[in-house]
């Protein structure tokens, strides 16, 4: 009977401490998962600037009239 009751103890402890463990994991991964949306957002931004710049680009060429070679 003895060992019984030790070993619930042993069980709520041990249970106690995977709790704990499965938190943190948890808080961990919502960290995790904020930081890679944060970087999903910033790729996102830059790659529309970097488009909205070529597209600036490639307008201006259009616009702009070639010059014939004098020779």
């Amino acid at each position: 009977m003895g060992n019984v009751g030790r070993d619930a103890m042993a069980r709520s402890r041990a249970e106690a401490m995977w709790g704990k463990e499965k938190k943190k994991d948890d808080e961990f991964q919502k960290a995790r998962q904020k930081e890679w949306e944060k970087d999903a957002a910033k790729t996102a931004q830059l790659r529309e600037l970097r488009l909205a710049k070529e597209q600036e680009e490639a307008a201006r060429k259009a616009s702009t009239p070639r010059r014939k070679p004098t020779h």
